[in-house]
């Protein structure tokens, strides 16, 4: 019989594809089957086709991302008389792994009905629910994800086995019947009734909640009681640092602006955390010093019953002691979560991965925190990298997350945090098991960042000996603008860019240590072509946090010591100006970040200590609302000079003023030189790279003074470190022998 063979490739496994399949080829009248394989979804059928392969693409499930449909005429002698979903076809991890997704509206209105599943909080179906924080092993079915242990009861078993119910093969299936059970518990004994009502009756009172989620454990309170987010942050011993908000739909104008395109990131199934404008209504204590609040919706149905029980906002952040990573066993939270939560809303899913809330921002859009919702969906390679080798590339010591490409795929791994903590550590050790099994991956090489004492670096090392392939060491800011390359799916041989990297530190190819920096390149290589004049990081580590040392630097290197003497009386300034003089734990560094520190300690803005990385910057992009003149910043053989942003201070400018010249001048000269590049023919377009581009109103004054060129951006993978492996990754590829 005359056929025809279907691949369909992308997000298509445990998404509803394969009833959708059903349903559609049924409504046509055609012949076939359709199962899940190594390599997506696989359809064979007869019949006339019309505008099924089409439809395919056009009418996918919610959760499904169609990367391509193939049809080739076939031969084929045992198909069926109608059309059926047959087994899948082995394992295999040539597909993609479904992220998380947020409830959907039908099981919201299940939970909020008078059904069966009426105030079930673990409801779910092809359209939502746990995936990537269930799954143990592929292919994904139940016996390998972390519902094993519950038993489908005769009701789930018929709707998970009718291809007409959008529970069919829905592998979290559960009801009050079968599934999870939640409970509430407070001194290590149940309460009795129901969790949810009395959880909600805790919070009211001022109580601290620990709850279980889908990535791990939050500690919740109200964000309206400022005494009982006071005490939050003392338990915690976060002093500043901005609490997470979760919020209902109806609740959010209330507390923040909404605009479309934030509700529509809200809305997303991954469900991330948005940065919104405060109205200003909620506690200062929330969020100290900065003008925006990061919000999320209820993304499970526990959550959807808490708020509704709650009626209100709640402070909505991470389970876990300062600097570890999110706690998410039940044994675990009950350990380390007992000095911080005063009960704890429990349920007997295990977690099998760890994953923190996503944050993006959307005015310009970027993703802050790439992790619950958006991971592991895989990203296109760029044209030219379709048979690019399998590499894996272990990114930076901060914000840490490895990549690995493979088949003109890449999957950019969630975020784990800072290396040195043990248990993050721990976390990436399982990471690389974890993805390279999910993805089948067998590297031919390995990427690594430059500095050698990155604890990454040294992994990537014993890996690529371990396993007899070479090791590819990549620059930090070169890693940077490949990232963004890539992700605009710059091709291999696009031509030269000029890539403005400003971020916090980076090891340069000269021994020194970069963050402010325009360079003209492409995959395959990069010229330094300007940078910030370089300042010693007096302590070295310890100017991240003190930015007073690098405010001292900086006023002294303009020619004002007795300013720096006047606003900085009791630090250590004579030490610290020898350590500069002979270079003791000083080594230079052109970091805009530091400089971004620089200005904002002489302004007042925590001086002396930083309490989280990035709270200096922060505060002074929220003071920056003056938008007067700002002044140009000299370039002397490709050295940006910021002295005339510190001359401003001396000349009693407003602190407004300051905020936002440093922001101004800095990308307008960036910005100008880089435009240089374009005019002149060398460069294609600009790309603009580095953890300092997370940062609104640089990155739109920039684009703004690139006015008319071309403009690469960060929107799906952060600009941070976050994004580092992708870019090593893509890089390494190029400089293997033979690609």
């Amino acid at each position: 019989m005359q056929g025809w063979q279907i691949r369909v490739r992308g997000q298509v496994q445990g998404v509803g594809f394969r009833p959708f399949v059903w349903q559609l080829a049924r409504a046509r009248g055609l012949r076939g089957v359709v199962l899940n394989d190594a390599e997506g979804v696989l359809v064979r059928i007869a019949g006339a086709l019309g505008d099924f392969a089409d439809a395919l693409r056009d009418q996918a499930p919610p959760l499904a991302r169609v990367d391509a449909v193939e049809v080739i005429a076939v031969f084929i002698d045992d198909l069926p008389e109608g059309f059926e979903i047959i087994a899948s076809g082995g394992a295999g991890a040539e597909t993609r792994v479904t992220p998380d997704a947020a409830t959907c509206p039908a099981c919201l209105e299940e939970i909020r009905g008078q059904g069966r599943r009426r105030g079930y909080a673990f409801t779910n179906c092809t359209h939502c629910g746990p995936r990537f924080t269930i799954l143990q092993s592929l292919p994904y079915d139940r016996s390998r994800t972390t519902m094993a242990p519950f038993a489908m009861c005769p009701a789930c078993r018929a709707e998970y086995g009718d291809p007409a119910d959008r529970r069919f093969h829905a592998q979290p299936i559960a009801c009050p019947e079968c599934g999870p059970r939640l409970w509430l518990e407070a001194g290590g004994v149940e309460v009795a009734g129901d969790a949810i009502t009395a959880a909600a009756k805790r919070l009211k009172a001022g109580e601290i909640l620990a709850v279980k989620g889908l990535g791990g454990f939050h500690l919740a309170c109200d964000a309206a009681n400022a005494g009982t987010v006071d005490l939050l942050r003392a338990r915690k011993r976060r002093p500043a640092k901005p609490f997470a908000l979760m919020a209902r739909e109806g609740d959010l104008e209330r507390i923040v602006s909404v605009s479309l395109e934030a509700l529509s990131a809200l809305r997303d199934p991954a469900a991330p955390i948005v940065l919104m404008p405060s109205r200003g209504v909620l506690p200062e204590t929330v969020a100290p010093g900065v003008a925006e609040l990061g919000v999320m919706l209820p993304y499970t149905p526990l959550h959807h019953l808490l708020l509704d029980a709650f009626g209100g906002v709640l402070v909505m952040t991470s389970g876990n002691l300062s600097g570890e990573p999110q706690v998410i066993g039940n044994a675990e939270a009950r350990d380390k979560l007992s000095a911080f939560a005063d009960s704890f809303l429990m349920h007997d899913r295990e977690i099998a991965r760890r994953l923190d809330d996503s944050v993006v921002r959307v005015d310009p859009p970027m993703v802050l925190r790439r992790a619950r919702g958006q991971v592991p969906g895989t990203l296109p390679l760029p044209p030219g990298f379709e048979t690019a080798p399998q590499v894996v590339a272990y990114g930076g010591q901060m914000k840490a997350a490895l990549c690995l490409i493979k088949n003109g795929q890449a999957l950019l791994g969630h975020h784990l945090g800072e290396l040195d903590e043990a248990l993050t550590w721990e976390a990436f050790l399982q990471a690389d098991a974890d993805y390279a099994g999910l993805f089948g991956h067998h590297p031919q090489a390995v990427a690594v960042d430059l500095h050698p004492d990155f604890r990454a670096s040294r992994h990537g090392a014993n890996r690529a000996e371990a396993l007899g392939v070479p090791m590819i060491q990549v620059a930090h800011h070169h890693a940077h603008m490949a990232a963004c390359l890539g992700e605009n799916l710059w091709p291999k041989d696009g031509g030269k860019v000029a890539a403005i990297v400003l971020d916090g530190l980076g090891l340069g190819p000269d021994g020194t240590v970069w963050g402010g920096e325009l360079l003209l390149g492409d995959y395959t290589g990069f010229e330094r072509i300007a940078w910030l004049k370089p300042a010693p990081l007096i302590g070295g580590d310890r100017a991240q946090m003190e930015p007073w040392r690098n405010a001292l630097v900086r006023l002294d290197a303009a020619g004002l010591s007795d300013l720096a003497d006047r606003l900085f009386p009791d630090a250590p300034r004579d030490l610290a100006r020898q350590m500069a003089a002979k270079g003791i734990n000083a080594p230079l560094s052109s970091s805009a970040g530091r400089l971004f520190d620089a200005i904002a300690a002489c302004l007042g803005l925590c001086p002396m200590r930083q309490s989280y990385e990035g709270e200096a910057a922060m505060r002074l992009e929220s003071l920056a609302s003056d938008t007067g003149p700002a002044p140009d910043l000299p370039v002397v053989a490709g050295e940006i000079d910021p002295a005339p942003l510190l001359q401003l201070l001396a000349a009693g400018e407003s602190p407004a003023r300051i905020a936002h010249a440093v922001h101004a001048s800095l990308a307008r000269a960036f910005a100008t030189e880089a435009a240089r590049l374009i005019e002149t023919g060398r460069a294609e377009a600009v790309a603009l790279s580095g953890g300092c581009f997370q940062n609104a109103k640089l990155a739109t004054l920039t684009r703004k003074m690139l006015a008319g060129q071309r403009i690469l951006t960060h929107r799906s993978i952060p600009a941070n470190d976050g994004g580092l492996a992708l870019g090593q990754a893509l890089v390494a590829a190029v400089k293997l022998e033979g690609f």
